[in-house]
């Protein structure tokens, strides 16, 4: 996959012979509803004999127009490879910035599309672009002065109660519900860190742990105990996983959540290295406990719980 990163005014050359079906959207998640999306564009592509392009944008645009942090499903490394894995030929990644949120969609449609050898745009039924978001589907069809033609995708959706959306995954996972999130997903949600030294509790427990750390921009799940898989140097592994600020031992008001997690089939030295989570199942909330001993107890039954539905 080529990965192209643009910046308005600033332009790439990418030649003047390529031609483009393009899947256009922000894509935190890659999750159902995008896929569709790109699955369209690459049936159109396919049709047209043309390459199958995604252009997505970096950072959210919430981060330009107010302090709060979304919380991304899949930060730009993890979006890149997904992407990749959906067989797409080029990655067009377009930084938001205030140059781009102030260009009307006709100047949008004149520098990414047209100007991009675009030959046909392919979005979801709700993508909007253009300054505050004016420019919507509809808009793009009839600004296309023939050069290239437009398909809109219709939501998906996971129950009765609304489309599959990236706000919906991070509801769902600031709830605990890793296994709505997956379905969701079309995968078990997944996280990235590097092992940290801890306070080595987890020796004295008699279950050693990792404590992982993951970047504050990245949603984690709701604090608690999760059966969960890691990737360690192209390795899985099965774990159980504590997610928080281990109320135990510590004012949990003046914590910040970490993944501290138990190997289930190893014992591996891993400071210092990179590992991936995927978040397979909740076992409990996180809770404070009234002694040692209680912990103990309690973190033996969760290993317990862990290792049945991970054999499950």
């Amino acid at each position: 996959m080529e990965i192209y990163r643009l910046r308005y005014p600033d332009q790439v050359d990418i030649g003047q012979n390529h031609a483009y079906s393009l899947a256009i959207g922000f894509f935190d998640g890659v999750h159902k509803g995008h896929q569709a999306v790109i699955r369209s564009a690459k049936k159109t592509a396919d049709d047209l004999a043309i390459q199958t392009a995604v252009m997505t944008f970096d950072p959210h645009p919430s981060q330009l127009f107010s302090d709060k942090n979304v919380g991304y499903i899949t930060p730009i490394e993890e979006k890149v490879r997904l992407l990749q894995n959906l067989e797409v030929d080029v990655l067009f990644i377009v930084s938001f910035d205030w140059n781009l949120a102030s260009l009307s969609p006709e100047q949008f449609i004149d520098v990414f599309i047209k100007g991009l050898g675009v030959k046909h745009v392919t979005a979801g039924f709700d993508f909007t672009f253009g300054v505050k978001g004016s420019g919507t589907m509809e808009d793009m069809s009839k600004l296309a002065s023939g050069l290239y033609g437009t398909t809109t995708v219709s939501k998906v959706t996971f129950d009765e109660t609304g489309k599959t959306s990236s706000t919906k995954i991070r509801e769902l996972l600031s709830q605990g519900n890793v296994e709505a999130a997956a379905t969701l997903l079309g995968r078990p949600f997944r996280t990235f860190g590097e092992v940290v030294h801890g306070e080595k509790r987890g020796r004295l427990l008699g279950f050693p742990t990792a404590n992982i750390q993951t970047s504050e921009e990245h949603i984690v799940p709701a604090n608690g105990v999760y059966a969960v898989q890691c990737l360690i140097n192209d390795t899985w592994y099965k774990g159980v996983c504590n997610m928080g600020v281990k109320p135990t031992f510590h004012d949990p008001e003046h914590r910040r959540a970490i993944a501290e997690v138990h190997l289930l089939d190893a014992t591996l030295d891993l400071y210092g290295q990179k590992v991936s989570i995927d978040w397979l199942h909740r076992i409990r909330s996180e809770r404070k406990f009234d002694s040692f001993d209680a912990l103990k107890e309690q973190i033996a039954k969760d290993k317990q719980i862990a290792i049945d539905l991970l054999n499950d």
